[in-house]
């Protein structure tokens, strides 16, 4: 049994390598392996060096930060609620930065308050303000309210007034402005240019840090909160600790390339079930693996049947949910 875990982090491994050359040969013009090989060492025909340098190898790469990021946040939220179909958005995250997004499309060009500041902080800086500032909440919440239960309705009903505030705006919105923040909500991993990726790499980078200093504090939480206190768990800087990871996880994640839906619910689910573990410190990197081979499957996926990659998650990750359900509803009848 002690060899299981390493068996499936080499085949997880393997899978992934293996998804992430099929990833850069699929496209509007297919490639074998070896012309990609010869294109990322600079040899080949310009064309083609451009192709995968600058196109699919950037989209494979945000895949993979992507899928890591949501897959990590959606473990740590799923743990700090015991709640298995909770998920990084639950926080009201996404509902954030679908603001800052709608302030930034819809609002802005209604009212005609456009300015040079606010065109070069872009869709993805509103999307990252309006998620930093759904996390200045939450903290200031989660200081003064002990229970998490309570903030986890908080954050639902936050959802929900935020997500009001935003079909007001495409009421009011034109046309052109509406087709935009439609466009933003499917979801797309290949809008995110090279200058991007060193901001997106970072804070992806720095969040997953935060989420493997947790790992302690998540196995004491699988056993209630009140445990981890007796425990010696200084319980606010944990949920502090996690919130932040989450927001720069799932935050960053929406703020580049959209609400991507249904990973980091399903992803945790997955690796749980494959590793037969609820220990963190096994369960947090077979998570982060499983969602990278995921997402890089999704975006072959969306690439081969020409969909938002916010669809091809979501008809991942609904038989998935409808089977958490079933289970735990088979469960409590016994």
């Amino acid at each position: 049994m002690k060899s299981r875990p390493a068996i499936l982090f080499a085949l997880l491994g393997a899978v992934i390598m293996v998804l992430l050359t099929a990833d850069m040969m699929t496209g509007s013009v297919s490639l074998s392996p070896g012309q990609i090989w010869d294109a990322l060492c600079g040899r080949g025909d310009s064309a083609t060096i451009s192709i995968v340098r600058r196109i699919r190898l950037i989209k494979a790469l945000v895949a993979i930060v992507s899928g890591a990021a949501l897959s990590a946040s959606g473990l740590q939220m799923q743990t700090l609620f015991r709640n298995p179909l909770a998920g990084p958005y639950v926080l009201g995250i996404t509902s954030g930065a679908s603001l800052g997004v709608a302030i930034f499309l819809l609002a802005v060009p209604a009212f005609g308050l456009q300015s040079a500041a606010l065109s070069q902080m872009g869709i993805a800086g509103a999307a990252w303000i309006g998620s930093a500032a759904v996390l200045a909440v939450i903290a200031a919440v989660g200081r003064r309210i002990k229970d998490i239960m309570v903030i986890l309705i908080l954050g639902m009903m936050f959802s929900s007034g935020v997500g009001a505030v935003v079909q007001i705006l495409q009421y009011l919105s034109h046309e052109d402005a509406l087709k935009s923040f439609v466009m933003w909500t499917m979801g797309s991993l290949g809008d995110v240019t090279v200058s991007q990726m060193w901001l997106l790499i970072p804070a992806v980078a720095a969040g997953l840090v935060i989420s493997v200093a947790v790992i302690k504090p998540l196995n004491l939480l699988l056993f209630g909160e009140q445990y981890a206190v007796t425990m010696g768990l200084d319980l606010r800087r944990s949920r502090a600790m996690i919130f932040l990871s989450t927001t720069l996880l799932a935050g960053t994640v929406t703020a580049f390339c959209g609400p991507i839906g249904f990973m980091g619910l399903a992803v945790p689910h997955v690796a749980r079930a494959a590793f037969a573990t609820s220990d963190h410190r096994v369960l947090m990197p077979a998570t982060i693996l499983t969602g990278i081979a995921l997402m890089l499957a999704c975006d072959i996926a969306s690439k081969c049947l020409v969909l938002p990659i916010n669809s091809v998650t979501a008809m991942l990750g609904i038989p998935i949910v409808i089977w958490i359900v079933l289970k735990n509803n088979s469960i409590t009848r016994r």
